[in-house]
């Protein structure tokens, strides 16, 4: 009789969001976890003594467009989400600033005090493409499958773009062509561009206008913010597990995912105990899936998934504690809605095309976009009283740089380059850093495991979407070997702290129990 009915490889967010869903259906689970602390990418550290900092994700959006946690009953254990209102703010060097609220009323007019015109544009923008991204939506919670698609694509999609055929020719555009012919002010091209940027792909790429219609939906969800940091979403998804008779074991590294006669059995830590189960899901990135299945796998399926892309990194990450809040000439004060927000730092869209093409090259960008969040101004458990915590994140920064650096000695520039260039913006934050900590494309990989820096595992782009992600043949979390799965970011629907693909293999590992079942 084996140990568990089913083991969870990796305590992110979507494992354990598979794990939960396991257990509520009186699944004997066990989570295992190679780190000293749930969670992977979704995880918060008193990396400075007394300074609570989110090492990965912070604000969640995507996970509000599911029912996850409802269905899990995460208020019961400890998670308790912070509206973050406004939404965005975004500072400008002329002395202007946009809000991005979750009511598009207010949005606007924070919009047409710099173009009246464009806010009548935003209202149009957020009609045309709501019922596009709200189908969207439907297929991101549905296992990928050719008849789901197409189902939707026939009775949703299609008709409306048949009446709307501008709409369709507009998204077949890259971002930043898309932006500019859509909207006429600078600073509102730039807050949309710079927040669907951060997505991954070319700006200029083809279809990556999609990330701009995407920006819709933050009028669905607005921004929450867990108190207590972003990992007490994963706490409270391990004490639920818990709560349900499951083990979430960390410090527990798997060393092999153990295979007979073709199927899933167990798994050998690195301390050679084995442990076995009746189905095996992988949350880890799929290069390490592969890894740990090793010649499990055949030679053919092992290539298939080396050819995923990666791409070149993203961007670094500097985690601050600070004596002050960033006082923004653009909205001076120590305090104020601002500070809420999601603070977006990018100017107009040339700094995003100048940064894709220093990235494009292997240089790190040399005026890079920011985005800086302040949860400490709605969370004061983050910080000593009268303290805070400021994270700055800064794109284009290759993983490897084509000027010879190593990130060991380049870390430190980019982040005093992050910090700087915040301070142009509001000059009081260079004299208020008590201590500073930073994670480079390296770090992401050497500890988070995201292979060569890459957040969302593999690359975003349209061809490793759906049941392409992460190849063609593993896209509905099945592998080829019986009784084992995959889920995770390497998976439908991707990146963020979303837990949709957490959810969605669940239902695929319940439905083959139900039906192999003797």
């Amino acid at each position: 009789m084996p140990d568990y009915d089913a083991i969870i490889v990796g305590a992110g967010h979507n494992g354990l969001i598979c794990a939960g869903y396991l257990a509520r259906a009186g699944y004997k689970v066990c989570v295992l976890e190679r780190r000293h602390v749930v969670g992977g990418a979704v995880a918060t550290e008193e990396i400075v003594p007394g300074y609570q900092f989110d090492i990965g994700g912070s604000a969640l959006s995507l996970i509000h467009l599911t029912s996850i946690i409802e269905e899990l009953n995460l208020a019961a254990y400890g998670f308790e989400p912070i509206p973050l209102e406004p939404c965005m703010f975004a500072p400008f060097p002329d002395g202007s600033h946009l809000f991005i609220w979750k009511d598009l009323a207010q949005t606007c007019h924070s919009i047409a005090t710099i173009s009246p015109a464009d806010a009548d544009r935003y209202y149009q923008f957020v009609q045309d493409y709501l019922p596009f991204t709200q189908t969207m939506i439907e297929l991101m919670g549905q296992v990928p499958r050719p008849l789901n698609l197409g189902r939707s694509l026939w009775r949703k999609v299609l008709p409306h773009f048949w009446h709307h055929p501008r709409r369709l020719g507009q998204l077949r555009l890259g971002l930043i062509p898309f932006l500019r012919q859509t909207f006429a002010s600078p600073q509102l091209q730039a807050l949309i561009g710079w927040m669907a940027a951060q997505g991954g792909v070319s700006p200029f790429e083809a279809g990556s206008a999609f990330h701009a219609a995407w920006f819709a939906t933050y009028h669905l969800t607005g921004f929450t913010r867990p108190r207590g940091g972003a990992g007490q979403l994963t706490q409270a998804l391990a004490k639920m597990i818990q709560a349900h008779g499951g083990q979430v074991m960390t410090r527990a590294p798997v060393e092999r995912i153990l295979v007979q006669a073709g199927q899933a059995v167990g798994v050998i830590l690195a301390d050679g105990s084995e442990l076995s189960a009746h189905q095996v899901i992988s949350g880890t990135h799929i290069f390490t899936t592969a890894r740990l299945l090793g010649t499990a796998l055949s030679a053919r399926w092992q290539r298939k998934i080396q050819r995923s892309e990666t791409g070149n990194g993203l961007g670094v990450s500097v985690r601050l504690a600070m004596d002050a809040l960033p006082d923004y000439l653009a909205r001076p004060g120590s305090s104020g809605p601002q500070h809420k927000a999601i603070q977006l730092v990018c100017p107009t869209l040339d700094i995003l095309a100048q940064g894709w093409h220093q990235f494009e090259r292997g240089l790190p960008a040399t005026e890079p976009a920011l985005v800086a969040m302040t949860f400490s101004a709605v969370d004061q458990t983050l910080a000593p009283p009268g303290q805070h915590v400021l994270y700055l994140w800064g794109q284009y920064f290759p993983y490897t740089l084509a000027n010879g650096r190593s990130w060991s000695n380049y870390e430190a520039e980019a982040a005093d380059l992050l910090l700087q260039t915040l301070a142009r913006y509001a000059p009081n934050v260079s004299e208020a850093v008590v201590a500073r900590f930073i994670e480079s494309p390296e770090y992401f990989e050497r500890e988070l495991d995201l292979v060569r820096g890459n957040i969302a595992h593999i690359t975003m782009s349209a061809r490793q979407l759906f049941m392409f992600r992460p190849a063609l043949g593993l896209g509905q979390y099945r592998t080829p070997i019986k009784n084992m799965y995959i889920t995770g970011a390497s998976t439908h629907p991707g990146g963020g702290i979303w837990g949709q693909a957490g959810a969605n293999a669940a239902t695929v590992v319940l439905a083959d129990r139900e039906r192999f079942q003797p």
